[in-house]
């Protein structure tokens, strides 16, 4: 069964939906953002992905104290508040996709930022891997009726059966997600999408990409994938924790060029025929047809 978000259809008969993180790759900066959105506009992404927190729900007093220099000041507080978008800069993201016509929408990391994203009419809510054991969190998201997305970093067989059997396959996409930055190539374990795809049926399996590189998701998407989300920057040299896992621009423009080729081209259809191409070789090879 297929499911749309935002008018898209997701599903394996279709093209693979293409999510560009930006999550905090912007540094604090809208322009950066913007940046970032016109180059997943550019190359075809199908949506953008931010990152949502009230900075001091999620962290402790003693968290936000700790000492860590940033660009923002000397404590861990000065980063998180110093990249958390609040209003003015989420009403300026949700003018600037819809003029450019992309679909956006985040990761709300508690339940304050969930009835804020509310106000955008978002077209789904994505759930972090580091959320998808926060039942409350998990609740709130399903009490909005909108399509969700679950990433399953750092999570067991186990712990994703949970996940589903709270959530629901209904309207559901579930993320196969390794939680390393940058994820080495051994530790991805791929295989698991195929086998999560006949697991949860009524769902839809996709791939959540910390790796560097671009084979890993195409190979992802080979094996069934029907939504591959990767991490955006302008630069992976950027300061940030995240930019090292990331894709740069021209990986983006690379990966989403070959995400339509290979299900235009390359997988096709689940039936074996003569292609009308095949026959004048099979005419000239074929010594005799005996087999009936």
């Amino acid at each position: 069964m297929d499911l749309q978000i935002g008018g898209k259809n997701i599903g394996y008969n279709h093209s693979h939906f293409v999510v560009a993180e930006i999550g905090i790759n912007h540094n604090g900066d809208i322009n950066i953002a913007k940046q970032i959105i016109d180059a997943a506009v550019m190359y075809g992404c199908d949506a953008v992905k931010f990152q949502k927190r009230t900075v001091d729900v999620v962290y402790t007093p003693e968290e936000l104290a700790r000492p860590r220099e940033n660009p923002f000041g000397p404590t861990n507080g000065h980063l998180k508040h110093g990249l958390e978008f609040g209003k003015e800069q989420y009403d300026e993201i949700d003018r600037y996709c819809k003029s450019k016509g992309i679909l956006w929408f985040a990761s709300p990391w508690d339940e304050q930022s969930v009835d804020f994203l509310e106000q955008y009419n978002p077209p789904c809510y994505k759930i972090a891997s580091a959320c998808n054991h926060d039942k409350e969190l998990m609740a709130h998201i399903k009490s909005k009726g909108r399509p969700m997305i679950v990433s399953t970093g750092m999570t067991d067989d186990a712990g994703i059966d949970r996940i589903v059997d709270f959530l629901g396959e209904d309207r559901l996409t579930i993320l196969h997600c390794v939680s390393t930055y940058p994820a080495k190539d051994h530790e991805l374990h791929l295989a698991n999408i195929p086998r999560m795809i006949k697991k949860y049926p009524k769902a839809h399996i996709g791939y959540s990409g910390h790796e560097v590189g671009l084979f890993a998701s195409l190979f992802a998407a080979a094996l069934g994938a029907c939504m591959i989300e990767r991490h955006i920057t302008l630069d992976r040299s950027m300061w940030g924790s995240d930019q090292a896992a990331s894709l740069e621009v021209g990986g983006l423009a690379k990966l989403v060029k070959e995400l339509r080729s290979l299900k235009r081209d390359y997988i096709g259809e689940d039936v074996k025929l003569v292609l009308e191409s095949e026959k004048p070789i099979e005419a000239k090879l074929r010594r005799k047809a005996t087999l009936a």
